[in-house]
């Protein structure tokens, strides 16, 4: 198709699914007994509009994004009449809701204070051979991601490595790839490392303990992967000679990087002595708020709303496509996926993650892993697969995109190529690795 027809299939696209969406709302008034029909047509056309919508990332023809797309969606939902707005309310989980905004301002606060920028200076001014500097890029974004959310991370230390890389007189590309490489990986090992990794928590109820008892052997072993394939693949880039570089008058403000750091470990201690994640980081994250040093304004600033926005959104369309789609035939039809088998669940669920993304999928696949046998290593099998398998393009995860934006706004480009010729061997060793792992442990 010509590219100048694609924005008028966007919105004839649009228009036919609010037809459809609005005709049910309307039929239900006019024709009660055609009730149900009406409601299983507009659940299709509203779940499978979003779902593309959400793939690709934008409508042809509008400047709508993917929190937009989850919130017309959810809206269309309980127009239709699909769900009523009561149950639209239950089927949000605010416990993910709740540690995704306490983690925001966790992170949001250690970034303010200028603690990520001294990470950045004192690797500046201690690591010199290309190789060593590699290794410290991928440790520190790999640890700070198993404990804070990966997307974060890369937006905080992006543009601190891209800095650092070219006042050094080294192609960048290979240490900006190891931000996101690293930040995918490591976040595979904690509830709190990613968004899809807090639902899983809140949905299966595994102790954060247990979660990054099962999983943190794999994200090591992912981490040392990236850097060995990273080494390996960009030898060339990776040559020593750099000039002598002076990290740049860092603005840091002593006092809250303290207060922040001491939150961070209250918070990460409360994980693991087993408080609930959501409580122990919505309210370490409030405490944050009391402070003379800095407007809360700056810390709202900080928080990815739009994410919120898309999660909730999400929630609600997943629900109205369980209420009305979910049939017995339909559940016995994925039940011939077999699942229950380790390695068929963490190659659905790492395709599937690389098809609408790695949240959706795990929205999707949540009815099936609940009824599971082991339901627990089903859980953490598909923690581990929508993760890591997030490293396959650079399209498969939000942190990747993070990364390649920010490199672009400086000139650095980051193609499709790049990326993939590491990603790849490295989503599947880690997705072999990981699935072994957890199949025999």
């Amino acid at each position: 198709m010509n590219a100048r027809w694609w924005p008028l299939a966007g919105l004839a696209a649009v228009g036919l699914l609010l037809l459809v969406a609005l005709g049910t709302a309307a039929l239900t008034w006019i024709m009660p007994e055609r009730d149900t029909a009406a409601r299983h047509l507009a659940a299709i056309a509203i779940f499978v509009g979003s779902y593309l919508a959400l793939a690709i990332g934008k409508v042809p023809g509008l400047s709508i994004d993917r929190a937009g797309v989850a919130l017309v969606g959810a809206c269309l939902m309980v127009a239709s009449g699909v769900v009523s707005l009561e149950e639209a309310y239950q089927a949000v989980d605010l416990g993910t809701i709740t540690l995704l905004l306490g983690m925001m301002i966790v992170v949001a606060n250690l970034r303010i204070s200028g603690f990520f920028a001294l990470v950045n200076g004192w690797v500046a001014r201690r690591v010199r051979h290309p190789l060593l500097l590699l290794a410290a890029i991928v440790t520190v974004c790999g640890v700070f991601s198993a404990f804070l959310v990966n997307d974060a991370i890369c937006l905080v230390m992006a543009p601190l490595v891209l800095e650092l890389a070219v006042g050094l007189g080294r192609n960048p590309v290979p240490y900006l790839l190891a931000v996101a490489m690293a930040s995918n990986v490591g976040s595979t090992a904690t509830i709190t490392g990613n968004p899809q990794n807090m639902m899983i928590g809140s949905f299966s109820r595994i102790p954060y303990a247990q979660f990054a008892v099962a999983l943190a052997p794999v994200a090591l072993f992912g981490l040392l992967l990236t850097f060995a394939l990273l080494a390996l693949l960009h030898r060339r880039q990776l040559h020593d000679g750099a000039r002598q570089f002076r990290p740049p008058r860092l603005r840091i403000n002593t006092v809250l990087v303290a207060r922040s750091l001491l939150a961070t470990a209250l918070v990460v201690a409360l994980f693991f002595a087993g408080q609930p994640p959501a409580k122990a980081a919505i309210v370490v994250g409030a405490l944050l708020l009391l402070t003379r040093r800095v407007k809360s304004a700056r810390v709202y600033a900080e928080i990815d709303w739009s994410l919120l926005l898309m999660f909730t959104g999400l929630f609600i369309i997943v629900a109205g496509a369980e209420h009305e789609l979910l049939t017995p035939g339909a559940a016995e039809a994925v039940g011939r996926l077999h699942l229950a088998s380790m390695p068929m669940l963490s190659i659905v669920t790492a395709l599937l993650s690389n098809l609408v993304s790695n949240v959706p999928a795990v929205l999707l696949l949540k009815p099936f892993i609940a009824v599971l046998p082991d339901h627990d290593r089903a859980w953490l099998v598909a923690a581990m697969a929508s993760t890591l398998a997030g490293n396959f393009t650079v399209l498969g995860s939000i942190a990747n995109l993070i990364v390649v934006e920010k490199a672009a706004r400086r000139g650095v480009v980051i193609g499709f190529w790049d990326y993939f010729r590491v990603g790849a061997p490295l989503t599947v060793l880690t997705l072999a690795a990981g699935t072994f792992w957890l199949m025999w442990r």
